[in-house]
């Protein structure tokens, strides 16, 4: 019972957090949807976002998106 106390005192913090990776995710596959070129096939790019969780929304900010 301990342990459950204890991810309930951390639930506060986590909720934005889990907040800003799903908007920073749902931002990145608008932004690929919209693009007409991207570094690779938008499939591949659609699922490192979904997958890749942070990292891959940041791989794709970085990398996969072309001018």
């Amino acid at each position: 019972m301990e342990e459950a106390k204890t991810i309930m005192d951390y639930l506060p913090y986590l909720i934005p957090v889990f907040l800003l990776e799903l908007g920073l995710a749902v931002f990145c596959l608008v932004d690929l949807a919209r693009r007409n070129r991207t570094k690779g096939p938008k499939w591949m790019w659609a699922i490192i976002i979904i997958f890749g969780q942070l990292v891959g929304s940041l791989v794709y900010l970085l990398i996969g998106r072309e001018e």
